[in-house]
């Protein structure tokens, strides 16, 4: 079984891309240009800045990953586009970049990194958590819906082949554990 586990500094940023690419095939084959279809390294890079990490490692080869971070500042790029209210508002996760290999899919890898991302965003404090995704991508808004995610708006983002919707899910208080 996978280990999932914060993505370390040692990590190779070629290597993760290239499982961002493996993992995203199947969208671009869909006609959906996802940023993570072809990203350059220096933007794995660049969307990983003052977000946490999370992989999964099977038998020393990175086969599945998630981005969690805090709110972006007001006026702080998305991919190059202005962030929409949502990604700023104070208290709120946004995740990115949830990719699982295709050699191993149906490991429930993409529920055991989404779990691990929703819990540092519940240790962070933060009070609900958001994403985008293809508003044509029915089986990725019904994954994310059975896990609580609501659709709360829409986005087009610049150069993009489909229309985004944003969701949201309220994150439960990190339980405290008494001394």
């Amino acid at each position: 079984m996978p280990t999932i586990r914060p993505l370390a500094a040692s990590d190779c940023l070629t290597e993760l891309t290239a499982l961002l690419h493996a993992s995203y095939a199947s969208l671009a084959a869909q006609g959906w240009n996802f940023t993570a279809v072809d990203q350059p390294v220096d933007v794995t890079r660049d969307r990983l800045a003052g977000a946490q990490g999370f992989v999964a490692e099977r038998g020393g080869r990175l086969v599945g990953t998630i981005a969690v971070r805090g709110p972006k500042p007001a006026g702080e790029a998305y991919i190059g586009d202005p962030s929409p209210p949502l990604f700023t508002t104070p208290g709120t996760a946004i995740l990115s970049q949830l990719a699982v290999h295709p050699d191993c899919r149906g490991l429930r890898l993409g529920e055991r990194l989404l779990d691990a991302a929703e819990a540092w965003a519940r240790a962070q404090g933060l009070t609900q958590i958001a994403l985008d995704t293809a508003e044509p991508a029915t089986a990725l808004r019904r994954r994310y819906e059975r896990r609580g995610y609501v659709t709360v708006g829409s986005v087009q983002w610049r150069g993009k082949t489909y229309a985004s919707v944003l969701m949201a899910k309220p994150l439960a208080p990190a339980e405290r554990r008494e001394a």
